[in-house]
């Protein structure tokens, strides 16, 4: 019976990844052999529990990279190469002089799933005789194991499968393909826009105004952006620079910035193409900015601060770094600012992820990829 859940989970998995992240299905490897598997348990010295078995038999793993097939825990799933090493590298690792335990890492735990960038992980617990024996647990690698996650591999991949169906309310994200996890942004407070402009001789704090339109910016700050950062990197100016102006204004309205009339207006105006004021610590716009400031100071409510510091790069500054750093902000507000983005963008076919090698070869002005391009120099005669 639970053999059964682990394959009527695997199928409601691969047919809402087929409809709805198709990339991040094409990652799902075929079965495993049965040979297979009983060579991986002999070397193990382990019983694999039988969900565990089933899922072999349904997937051998996910390959890795960016699309890759991940549990909501961020874990790839891992096929019995990585099943095999992984474990062996954690049966390896040095436990103290108290030997086994229990929270940290035991011989008959086997890992299924790696977070890839440290050994953190899922497993099962193949502790053949006991109650627990199949039960799903995660490693941390600073806090050791800690198990209730589920007490078989098929109730795990059958809650996995009402997450995928429950959408963004639990985290599930969506983008060209691609299966990704976020957590869901919280509730923020709104700021009050009827409160009176300050004056200008009043107490308030600075605010950064030395930005510049034909400011370099750093290829790191692109990289992050991944599909999206290489096809901002690529288009012309103009384009990147409606998209800032678009990004700036979303970012006004989902932090209630855009209720301030001073903030509206200034908007507006480069919405219309008109000069950007002079930066003046005066100006009535930056004295709401300003006045947003101490509110967040006294609030404590970092988000507007940085939203903030956001309206006055996006007035001022390069529009390649205000594109960015606007989405970047967003991206603690709503799960689909990657979509918003792109349409923001014009909508292009998106190329693939950058690797170094694309940052190598970018040519362009307004972006610093020396260091990349040092590193794929054409060979010198």
């Amino acid at each position: 019976m639970s053999a059964d859940l682990v394959q009527d989970s695997w199928t409601r998995i691969d047919a809402w990844l087929s409809e709805h992240a198709p990339r991040t299905l094409a990652t799902l490897l075929p079965p495993a052999e049965v040979e297979e598997i009983a060579a991986a348990q002999e070397e193990l010295g382990v019983t694999f529990p039988p969900d565990l078995v089933a899922s072999l038999l349904r997937h051998n793993g996910a390959l890795e990279g960016p699309a890759a097939f991940r549990f909501s825990t961020g874990d790839r799933l891992l096929g019995l190469g990585g099943l095999l090493g992984d474990t062996g590298f954690m049966r390896a690792v040095d436990q103290g002089p108290g030997g086994e335990d229990e929270d940290y890492w035991l011989h008959e735990y086997v890992k299924f799933g790696s977070y890839d960038s440290t050994s953190d992980g899922l497993l099962v617990d193949c502790r053949t005789g006991r109650v627990s024996f199949g039960a799903v647990g995660r490693f941390f690698d600073e806090t050791g194991t800690r198990f209730g996650n589920a007490d078989s591999l098929g109730r795990y991949l059958a809650e996995l499968a009402d997450t995928l169906g429950r959408g963004q309310e639990a985290g599930v994200v969506t983008f060209n393909g691609r299966l990704l996890w976020e957590t869901p942004p919280p509730a923020r407070p709104k700021l009050g826009a009827d409160g009176p402009l300050p004056a200008p001789d009043e107490q308030l704090p600075e605010l950064e105004l030395s930005f510049s339109p034909t400011d370099v910016l750093h290829v790191s700050h692109l990289d992050g952006h991944e599909e999206l950062g290489a096809l901002i990197a690529v288009l012309p100016y103009e384009q990147v620079a409606e998209a800032a102006r678009k990004q700036l204004r979303r970012l006004a309205v989902e932090t209630g910035l855009n209720d301030y009339p001073e903030v509206r207006a200034a908007l507006d105006a480069q919405e219309q193409g008109l000069p950007a004021p002079r930066p003046d610590q005066a100006d009535p716009f930056i004295l709401r900015l300003r006045s947003v400031l101490a509110q967040a100071a006294t609030g404590r409510v970092a988000t507007h601060r940085w939203a903030a510091e956001k309206m006055a790069l996006g007035i001022w500054g390069s529009p390649y770094r205000s594109v960015c750093e606007s989405a970047e902000l967003r991206s603690h507000f709503t799960p689909d600012w990657r979509a918003d983005l792109h349409e923001d963008l014009g909508s292009p076919p998106l190329p693939p992820i950058p690797d170094d090698r694309f940052w190598g070869t970018l040519r362009n002005p307004a972006i610093d990829s020396s260091w990349y391009a040092a590193q794929y120099a054409p060979d010198q005669d």
